[in-house]
């Protein structure tokens, strides 16, 4: 069964986008997944977790990965374009396992402005039936666009429960847990994520309907911030649209219309988090009548003002273009690291945008430097400009700062040939995801040369998956 036949429709994408996940299910055979069951259940108890390793030692976690409704779920919120991130984990527990905390999962770094955007997705595939008693993972829905949980009423846990073969498609940022194993059974779980290679030029779902339909009834409205999304994933800006995702925002007079802007402007800083962030969504409604007050907020200071104000200027586009390259020479490290988030978002490149991010990449916080290599990869363009930067920040002391290079160098692909002796200095790092981006950025550039570098590396490293404590030989 091919890709195409297997894409979201309109109504799963608009689920994904409103509550951060689709449950789904693979089309093999039951006696797959038993198989591949009790083949993993032997390999932890006479091996134990293969880590990263789990792909070439259990083959038939490839054909997972491959599985046609697999990839059109990934396809469609990711784009064609996308890799499988380096890091790949089973989760494996035992009866007796307690809870864990909720929490989103780090980008292998701590300090990281979130993306709304979906420019990272995680499949969790589990080859047992999972019921309540075996600590399905919990998921709190519509959470991927708050830093922080609620803690309130507006939290609506979901457990992922199902027969052998279930999938869960999820949005990176999403608050998760994995529960409690009560029952007297092992439960595995195997974890893969993946990457976006570039910004949508066209909606890659089934896509039949053009406009957003909002979503009645929701625990939060988020309809002007899903409407977006929605928009953004369609290749398109919502800039001036409202919370329905069809008309523009009604203009109630000039002075109507300030004291509206300035009200949205001051909720920027709210401890609400829901607040805060449908504020900067609706400030971006305004378009260039609400950059004074967001490059205000940008560079106040207030930290939680700041971020919402990045969200609302990548939002806007060129017309907060300007107030970006601005801030990136404030004083404070809020003001620059959400300015360079916001530029990498705003999907607008340029030669004055690219060379005012690539300078931040010598910036003396490590945050700003982390932010601006990121959103270098996002914008990819004018290479000449961009690839420079990439080169030095390889070589920066901090490895979250070498590997987020090296995945931009991926995003770049044949643009980032003149790198190719950089990238293989990098197969010398001792951080593994630098040393795995710099392979894909290889095998992306596709010349005879990046392959045969990438070749020679891949078979001097390659993984034996028939050797094992027993085989060694």
């Amino acid at each position: 069964m091919s890709v195409s036949n297997n894409l979201l429709t309109d109504d799963q994408m608009q689920q994904f986008i409103s509550r951060g996940y689709l449950v789904l299910q693979t089309d093999f055979p039951k006696e797959f997944h038993e198989g591949l069951n009790a083949k993993l259940s032997e390999v932890m108890e006479k091996e134990g977790n293969p880590g990263n390793n789990i792909l070439p030692r259990l083959s038939e976690v490839g054909e997972i990965i491959q599985n046609p409704v697999v990839r059109g779920a990934l396809t469609s919120v990711l784009g064609n374009d996308y890799t499988i991130h380096p890091h790949r984990h089973c989760h494996f527990t035992y009866p007796g396992r307690k809870v864990q905390g909720w929490h989103k999962d780090s980008y292998w770094g701590h300090q990281k402005v979130r993306n709304h955007h979906n420019w990272w997705a995680m499949i969790f595939y589990y080859p047992q039936a999972v019921d309540e008693s075996m600590g399905p993972s919990g998921l709190l829905e519509g959470t991927q666009y708050y830093t922080k949980r609620a803690g309130d009423s507006t939290e609506k846990p979901v457990f992922l429960e199902g027969p052998e073969g279930t999938f869960a498609l999820i949005h990176y940022d999403l608050w998760h847990r994995g529960g409690a194993n009560l029952s007297q059974k092992n439960r595995a779980m195997m974890k893969f994520q993946f990457v976006r290679m570039e910004a949508p030029f066209g909606p890659a779902w089934n896509n039949r309907n053009d406009d957003w339909t909002p979503v009645e009834n929701a625990q939060v409205d988020h309809n002007v911030v899903w409407s977006h999304q929605w928009n953004w994933h369609r290749g398109h800006s919502n800039t001036q649209q409202n919370g329905d995702g069809r008309q523009a925002v009604r203009q109630n007079g000039n002075g109507k219309e300030r004291a509206d802007v300035a009200e949205l402007a001051e909720k920027l800083a709210s401890r609400y988090e829901p607040e805060g962030v449908e504020s900067a969504y609706r400030l971006a409604s305004f378009h260039d009548k609400a950059v004074p007050f967001l490059a205000e907020a940008l560079t106040s200071g207030d930290a939680t003002a700041s971020r919402n104000a990045g969200y609302a200027l990548s939002a806007i586009g060129k017309a907060g273009q300007e107030t970006l390259i601005d801030a990136l020479r404030h004083d404070t490290e809020t003001a620059r690291s959400h300015a360079a988030f916001a530029l990498g978002e705003s999907g607008r490149p340029s030669a004055d945008v690219a060379g005012a991010v690539a300078a931040a990449v010598t910036d003396t916080s490590v945050v700003v430097r982390r932010t601006a290599v990121e959103a270098l990869g996002q914008l990819q363009s004018p290479a000449e400009k961009i690839l420079p930067a990439l080169e030095r920040a390889m070589k920066d002391d901090d490895g979250q700062v070498r590997f987020t290079a090296a995945l931009s160098m991926q995003r770049l692909g044949t643009k980032a040939a003149p790198a190719i002796p950089a990238l293989q200095d990098a197969l010398r790092d001792e951080n593994r995801y630098v040393c795995a981006n710099a392979v894909d950025a290889l095998r992306r550039i596709g010349t005879a040369e990046s392959l045969n570098i990438a070749l020679d590396y891949l078979s001097a490293h390659r993984w034996c998956p028939s050797t094992t404590p027993d085989n060694l030989f």
